[in-house]
């Protein structure tokens, strides 16, 4: 494993964790050709990409699924134990519905698939970068279905305040909390507070279900 210097708040700090040195090198020199985004770090393993995510807190985090040893799966769980807040996108080779559902319901904030062409990669990317959920465009039927919310869910929307439905609004539209601080005009730790009802009310274990669950029902 290895890491660089944080770099500056107007670039977004990258870590990759994959167990293949090849393609954590190219991915690492595609990335870093865009001005707003930085490698900050690289692992090879999980334990290790657990270390550096507490030790950088980068702004975001590319996972691979399948390592041995410690996989994507179980290194997503202990980060979360372990407090990251960083966004975290898995970028696997894996289309399974049980992966993907795993992996969103342990918090990830996005999936992509690493056979996308590198110009798409990027725009997820960036787009993961801003605050966006990210999903494979391959993979949007999958994940309706692996994250399909409960029958009564439409009725516990009741127990949301006004200021919580909007900010359950904005999570829909992919904002992230500075976003949303911003256009409601108050602090981004309200916000968090507001976030963490929102989900424990709707019973939804991540800011996708949330998401996913506004989208189908405004269809």
């Amino acid at each position: 494993m290895n890491s660089i210097a944080l770099q500056d708040e107007d670039v977004t700090s990258i870590l990759l964790i994959d167990d293949h040195p090849l393609l954590r090198k190219g991915l690492a020199q595609l990335l870093d050709e865009e001005d707003e985004l930085s490698v900050v770090g690289e692992a090879s393993n999980g334990q290790a990409g657990l270390d550096l995510a507490i030790s950088l807190e980068p702004d975001l985090i590319l996972l691979d699924l399948n390592m041995k040893g410690m996989d994507g799966l179980a290194t997503l769980k202990a980060m979360r134990s372990a407090g990251v807040a960083s966004r975290v996108v898995a970028l696997t080779v894996s289309e399974h519905r049980e992966d993907v559902a795993a992996m969103f319901k342990a918090g990830v904030d996005g999936y992509l698939l690493k056979d996308m062409e590198p110009e798409e990669l990027l725009d997820k990317v960036s787009e993961a970068a801003t605050g966006k959920l990210v999903i494979d465009d391959r993979l949007g039927q999958v994940l309706a279905q692996v994250l399909r919310p409960e029958e009564d869910s439409g009725s516990k929307i009741d127990l949301l305040t006004p200021k919580e439905k909007e900010v359950l609004f904005f999570i829909a539209e992919g904002d992230a909390n500075k976003v949303i601080a911003r256009k409601m005009n108050i602090s981004e730790g309200t916000v968090k507070v507001h976030v963490k009802r929102v989900l424990r009310k709707l019973d939804f274990r991540s800011r996708v279900e949330a998401a996913v669950w506004v989208v189908n029902q405004n269809r």
